[in-house]
């Protein structure tokens, strides 16, 4: 199955369970917070709670199919925890990418290369990368094919991307809000089967089955309610 949506909070709960189970979660602690709230420590906020189940479900999918020696690059990894949990899972080579300078503060500095760099324009090879991860960041500014076509570019044959996205079946109006600057998209499901037909120009299709639906709208932001959707693509030749 390669289009899930999350169903429910308590999906988000299991979820965060299971990493803290795992060894892999990069949340802070009551008591970290508490020291942060009266300024006695300071960097980066790593990681969402809501975002659990997403992440998880990336993590699981590249232990299953990809090697830990290979390489990975995680787009919009300021402050992302699935780079940080690929990383404590025993992934070896991994990039991430993103435009805020504050990436020299993120986990791993020395064994984690980190990039300043607009993901849909980057500096790296052709076929450098065996997958692709990208944590509730394509909504922001989307621009599918300059998206799709980096994403291709940057694919080795058979490699993946995995995406994690704000999703709701049906159409749910944005305009005019904004995040980072950017304009903001609760992908339809009319805009995924939009995007999957654009991905395949690029060689890029989803492996299995398509699943849409959804039970409850468990994530409530800018005054939407929606879910999240999670997509994987894999590049063909």
């Amino acid at each position: 199955m390669v289009m899930e949506v999350l169903k429910n909070k308590f999906q988000i709960e299991n979820s965060r369970q299971e990493m803290i189970n795992k060894g892999v979660s990069s949340l802070e602690s009551p008591f970290r917070s508490f020291l942060r709230r009266l300024h006695l420590i300071n960097g980066i906020v790593m990681g969402d709670y809501v975002k659990s189940w997403d992440v998880l479900k990336t993590l699981n999918f590249i232990e299953q199919n990809v090697k830990k020696t290979e390489p990975i690059l995680d787009i919009g990894c300021y402050a992302s925890e699935i780079i940080a949990a690929l990383h404590k899972s025993g992934y070896s080579n991994l990039t991430g990418a993103d435009l805020n300078p504050d990436l020299k503060e993120m986990p791993g500095q020395g064994l984690i290369k980190y990039e300043m760099t607009n993901f849909m324009h980057t500096p790296f090879e052709s076929g450098a990368f065996k997958a692709i991860t990208s944590i509730s960041v394509i909504e922001h500014g989307f621009d599918p094919q300059s998206l799709l076509k980096e994403m291709s570019r940057l694919l080795q044959a058979g490699g993946y991307f995995i995406a994690s996205f704000d999703y709701w079946p049906e159409k749910i109006d944005t305009i005019g809000t904004k995040f980072f600057g950017m304009d903001w998209l609760i992908f339809s499901k009319h805009d995924v089967v939009d995007f999957i037909e654009q991905a395949a120009g690029f060689g890029l299709k989803p492996v299995g089955e398509l699943h849409y639906e959804s039970q409850e709208p468990p994530i409530d932001c800018a005054g939407k309610k929606y879910t999240f959707g999670w997509l994987v693509f894999q590049k063909i030749g």
